[in-house]
């Protein structure tokens, strides 16, 4: 037995490469990749711009450290700074690391702002990591149960309703920040209401609150825009990302903006691997590649072919409740819990993953094809029939 702590229920299949969209193990046999790593691989396997762009960074320098200028940090900040509108960069190297950036950074803002115990407003069923703050943040007692005493400093509401923001800004003067994901991911696909996400900038404006976005697993391009509240036509104070901006090389990053901005001062956070040349390439040659080839769009195009085929091959089906997302971020949710599906489709040579237990999910590489997409759901819809059907 391999010594890996028992951490996770890994499926019985080890991949030995990858190509595009497809996926082989070690007896050779293909598999459609519709999960890219949850939302890793935006660009698929063995991009052609990518490997060369790494191995060449590889053969120059990997790893300095932020005790010096990182001229690839220095570029891939601006760069996205470009992109989002905002004002400064933290490079760490995973989502939950972006988020506790962010928590920190909340924190140190609303003691600048005289509150001696400052809030933070997170949302049910959120999904904001696995350390000991942001499982904190994190609404699911599943990921919870076992790590208590929790961090403190959290307010739940539930999601999407500015009402209960409302209330709680009538009567709570701790707030400080509003920290939620656009679209949830973990918690089964979930989009926010634009109408929602406007009116919350307004309340953090009124309230000199920090407007906190994760978009760790809807960032970089996954719903056709940048990033996902691009599509309500909003800035947010403070930004995470990780996932898909670096196409499989691990790299985090929160983003700060207005009130947000200049928080930070030398000592306060840091990273020793954050920001180092071979991961800020992987970022800037992933955001050349989906600006170049249009990737954007394509995720819109094909994410609606997909959602679309679903609803066509399921309607009717008893067992079917909805399928929903944005562009290549798409839930299918069933009305029982449906994660023997995953076994299944790893059988029949698709990967995809189950999350809210109810939903199936994928999040395909940017870079599939239109064929590979109606291949998707040619294969995935007679599945689901199946395991409906009993």
């Amino acid at each position: 037995m391999p010594h890996l702590m028992n951490t996770y229920g890994r499926l019985p299949v080890a991949f030995s490469h990858g190509q595009g969209c497809r996926l082989f193990d070690e007896q050779g046999k293909s598999y459609l990749d519709a999960l890219a790593g949850i939302a890793v691989n935006t660009l698929g396997h063995n991009h052609p711009r990518l490997v060369k762009a790494l191995g060449d960074q590889v053969a120059r320098l990997m790893h300095t450290s932020n005790v010096y200028r990182i001229v690839e940090a220095e570029a891939a900040s601006d760069r996205l700074a470009a992109l989002s509108g905002m004002d400064e960069v933290f490079f760490c190297n995973s989502g939950c690391e972006a988020n506790e950036a962010a928590i920190k950074l909340a924190r140190m803002y609303g003691h600048q702002q005289g509150v001696e115990q400052p809030a933070i407003v997170v949302m049910e069923q959120a999904f904001h990591g696995r350390t000991l703050a942001t499982l904190s943040a994190t609404g699911n007692r599943k990921v919870q149960a076992g790590f208590e005493p929790l961090v403190t400093g959290f307010v739940r509401v539930p999601f999407d309703d500015i009402a209960a923001i409302e209330q709680l800004a009538a009567r709570n003067p701790n707030i400080v920040a509003v920290l939620f994901e656009p679209i949830q991911g973990e918690g089964g696909i979930n989009p926010a209401h634009k109408d929602f996400m406007l009116a919350l900038r307004k309340i953090c404006d009124q309230k000199n609150w920090l407007f906190m976005v994760d978009e760790v697993q809807c960032g970089i391009g996954r719903t056709g825009a940048w990033f996902a509240h691009q599509h309500a036509g909003i800035v947010p104070d403070v930004m995470t990302l990780a996932k898909g901006l670096g196409s499989g090389v691990p790299i985090g990053a929160c983003l700060a903006a207005g009130r947000a901005a200049g928080v930070f001062k030398p000592g306060n956070h840091g990273s020793t691997f954050g920001g180092n040349p071979l991961a800020c390439v992987a970022a800037l040659t992933t955001l050349d590649v989906i600006e170049s080839d249009g990737l954007m769009a394509h995720a819109v195009t094909l994410g609606t072919a997909i959602r679309e085929g679903v609803q066509r091959g399921l309607s009717g089906v008893a067992g079917f409740v909805e399928v929903r997302g944005d562009g290549l971020m798409i839930g299918i949710e069933l009305d029982r819990p449906c994660g023997d599906l995953v076994k299944r489709a790893l059988a029949a040579g698709l990967l995809i993953n189950v999350t809210a237990e109810k939903v199936v999910r994928l999040l395909p590489p940017l870079v599939m094809s239109d064929a590979e997409g109606a291949e998707l759901v040619a294969a995935l819809v007679p599945l689901i029939k199946e395991f409906l059907a009993g």
